[in-house]
């Protein structure tokens, strides 16, 4: 009876995930077969749209042609290297600090960098556009990638993986004449390896998706990002309508996360 109830338990279980994987993966299995399929056939009645050769080259040659969309995927790519590249320089001296040196008000300033995750991105935004435009920097990689350079959460991250490295070895490093900030570069970074591959991947993702804060800092189409760019296309020209082209614009940008 007991066998017998786990089997069904792991088969409703089983069922919902695939329920799960099915209910998150058919938007995008629509988007890349209606990137496929000529505009004219996309909302025909059927639950999913029919490929054509046609179809592809139609939607993809818009989608390149209509917008430089190439150029908005390489801005994408220059900003998300750019803040990832700065928040790991920040982040790793911060998280080591905090792990590993004991100085007055360090309880304090992890309060504040755990006070700091609860922190919505909307709050700043005002005062941060304020700084930006007196400072002429709208419409600029910088806007772009300055107000992301200090991640709260990359901080904490690498304090939490620091936290278990072992103090005879930092110890035995300062006997050797290592620096607090060679120790941080030369022996914690390549330990953190581990936590350096995990937080890029949040930081690519969710600066690469972005489309918040290019919204409010960029007007001119030539900075313009990946998904803002998508936006742009949605307004204008051929994009306007034509959501063929619109999703083989959206596999295009997915494309590099994937």
């Amino acid at each position: 009876m007991i066998l017998g109830q786990s089997s069904s338990s792991r088969i409703v279980s089983h069922a919902v995930l695939v329920t799960g994987a099915i209910i998150m993966v058919f938007p995008f299995l629509w988007m890349i077969l209606a990137s496929l399929t000529p505009q004219s056939e996309i909302f025909d009645g059927s639950l999913l749209p029919t490929p054509t050769l046609h179809g592809a080259i139609d939607n993809y040659g818009t989608a390149l042609s209509a917008i430089p969309l190439l150029r908005f995927m390489a801005n994408g790519f220059v900003v998300c290297l750019a803040i990832l590249v700065l928040q790991i320089a920040i982040a790793i001296p911060c998280g080591y600090a905090l792990a590993k040196l004991s100085f007055p008000g360090r309880p304090i300033l992890l309060v504040g960098v755990l006070l700091g995750l609860l922190v919505p991105v909307q709050i700043p935004t005002i005062p941060i556009y304020i700084a930006l435009a007196k400072s002429g920097l709208l419409d600029s990689y910088a806007a772009l990638v300055l107000p992301w350079i200090i991640s709260v959460f990359a901080i904490f991250l690498f304090r939490q993986f620091f936290v278990t490295f072992p103090d005879e070895v930092l110890d035995a490093a300062r006997l050797d004449g290592f620096s607090e900030l060679s120790i941080a570069w030369r022996i914690m970074l390549p330990a953190a390896w581990p936590a350096v591959v995990s937080f890029s991947i949040f930081s690519i993702v969710a600066h690469w998706n972005d489309l918040y804060w290019p919204m409010v800092v960029i007007t001119n189409p030539d900075m313009m990002t990946a998904s803002l760019g998508i936006a742009y296309f949605r307004q204008a020209g051929e994009g306007a309508g034509n959501v063929g082209a619109l999703m083989a614009g959206g596999v295009l940008v997915t494309a590099p996360l994937v």
